[in-house]
């Protein structure tokens, strides 16, 4: 089939953000840019299930490859999927319209223009994750800071200059060395399409400096410790569609490209630099568990617990064992709905009384049991109970790295408990205890756009918790590909 299926993905939020561009913004108008952007991100939705199911679980090789030349002799716009892009584009395409459905009740102001950065933003998730050019990589990965910059900076709360900017300089700073990284390896090896840098491999004595580069940007984007402070901040500011967009997509682009590019191109690096990614990660489990203990903001202890989470993702990648790297792409997969959905449930009670402050709460079992029904299934999704999508990423992860360093594990291991620790402690101070605010008696429960939205997530939460075999069936040929090209190509060494 000769019709760009992957280039179509990438462009048709775009076309549709375009037609809203030219479309009046004002009150009336606000339900064609609702409809229009839902529209265009169900359509996409649509089209990347159809990519599922053509898609040859078979094979490691890269499909649907799409490759144009863009500067003559330099750069080629070159896409395509494997087993372990194709689940991040999916989860991609089903946050973004639960998004756009959300905005019914967080957006109040330049609706058409906020559906508009979606829409961008959509764009250059997907570009990433179909990128097999290291330019064409570099440049969907930081053109997504610009609709996040504004979605935080126009729509946040009180200090969301500070944090726009703060996430802005962070991420940025990071992705200039991984630019002259980039540079480097097209001197080098004349190439930067990845393909080609797979089959050739990148001299031993430039790995190291080029994975460095590579982390810097990865590292920051993750965000691992200690280079995370942006995300709380960047989360509590957020509005709640851009905090679901941050936390489900954003972050899986750093652990993407570290099992893309960090392992895939410089496989002599990461054997060194292993020790310090378990320290890093380690770390980050443990100290910011304790941090998020400490969180009396709803939002920033969710937040605080996604760095926790993708300390376990980072963790798993480079134990470079098959149960590592694949219970690392599937907690990214269930993180990316746990933390959607746990953003969403703060979302819920935040534009019924305007208070991030758990202490603001309590009782509310009686009030919403809708609401708290379904916020106790991602809570205990999020600390990884048997059952949920959660158990099965984090269980795969610590199987992994048992076979690979038994301190690691154990010590991540604590991690799991103090995940539960701070999970269950924010859950029975909302929903349990004495009604003490009497405001909350006014409270109402969930709507149906809420509902939908929720039970939209707690379906695949539930489905690949007891039934994880089609996403590892997808990703298996591809993780078992990558750790033989790793393996032959430290032998070849």
């Amino acid at each position: 089939m000769n019709f760009p299926i992957l280039s179509s993905l990438i462009l048709l939020p775009t076309i549709g953000a375009i037609f809203l561009f030219f479309t009046k913004d004002n009150k009336g108008n606000n339900l064609t840019a609702k409809y229009v952007s839902l529209f265009t991100s169900i359509v996409n939705f649509l089209i990347s299930i159809y990519l599922w199911v053509s898609f040859d679980q078979t094979t490691s090789n890269f499909q649907f490859i799409e490759d144009r030349t863009w500067i003559e002799g330099f750069v080629n716009y070159k896409v395509g999927i494997d087993g372990i892009s194709i689940l991040f584009i999916i989860l991609t395409t089903f946050i973004t319209p639960l998004c756009i459905i959300s905005v019914n009740n967080t957006v109040k102001t330049r609706l058409r223009d906020f559906l508009i950065a979606i829409l961008i933003m959509e764009s250059f998730m997907i570009g990433v994750f179909c990128a097999l050019d290291l330019v064409v990589f570099y440049l969907f990965f930081e053109a997504g800071l610009i609709p996040m910059f504004l979605i935080i900076g126009i729509w946040g709360g009180p200090k969301r200059v500070y944090s726009a900017f703060k996430f802005f300089l962070y991420t940025l700073l990071g992705s200039v060395l991984m630019l002259v990284a980039i540079i480097s390896i097209y001197w080098i090896s004349g190439t930067t399409d990845v393909i080609k840098l797979y089959d050739l491999g990148i001299d031993t004595k430039y790995q190291n400096l080029l994975w460095l580069a590579f982390f810097s940007s990865f590292a920051v984007k993750t965000p691992m410790w200690p280079v995370h402070t942006w995300l709380p901040d960047a989360h509590v500011e957020a509005p709640t569609a851009g905090s679901v967009l941050l936390a489900a997509i954003l972050l899986k682009m750093a652990g993407y490209g570290f099992i893309r590019f960090s392992l895939g191109l410089f496989p002599d690096a990461s054997e060194i630099f292993t020790p310090l990614v378990y320290t890093l990660s380690v770390i980050a489990i443990v100290f910011t568990s304790l941090i998020a203990l400490m969180q009396e903001d709803m939002k920033k202890l969710i937040a605080y617990s996604s760095v926790a989470h993708m300390g376990f993702v980072t963790l798993g990648i480079f134990t470079i064992q098959q149960q590592g790297i694949e219970g690392s792409i599937i907690q990214m997969i269930s993180h990316g709905l746990v933390s959607a959905a746990l953003f969403l449930c703060v979302g819920v009670v935040y534009d019924r009384m305007h208070s991030r402050l758990i202490s603001s709460y309590g009782g509310i079992v009686t009030i919403i049991p809708k609401y708290s029904i379904l916020f106790m299934l991602f809570t205990l999704a999020a600390l990884g109970l048997p059952g949920t999508s959660g158990f099965v990423g984090e269980f795969l992860i610590l199987m992994g790295a048992f076979k690979d360093n038994f301190l690691v594990a154990v010590i991540a291991s604590l991690g799991v408990i103090l995940g539960a620790a701070y999970m269950l402690w924010l859950y029975k101070r909302v929903v349990f205890g004495k009604l003490i605010n009497t405001e909350l008696k006014s409270m109402v429960d969930l709507n149906k756009s809420e509902y939908f939205i929720l039970i939209c997530l707690a379906i695949p939460t539930l489905f690949f918790g007891i039934y994880p075999d089609p996403l590892i069936n997808t990703i298996e040929v591809s993780v078992n590909d990558l750790i033989n090209m790793y393996n032959i190509n430290l032998n070849n060494k």
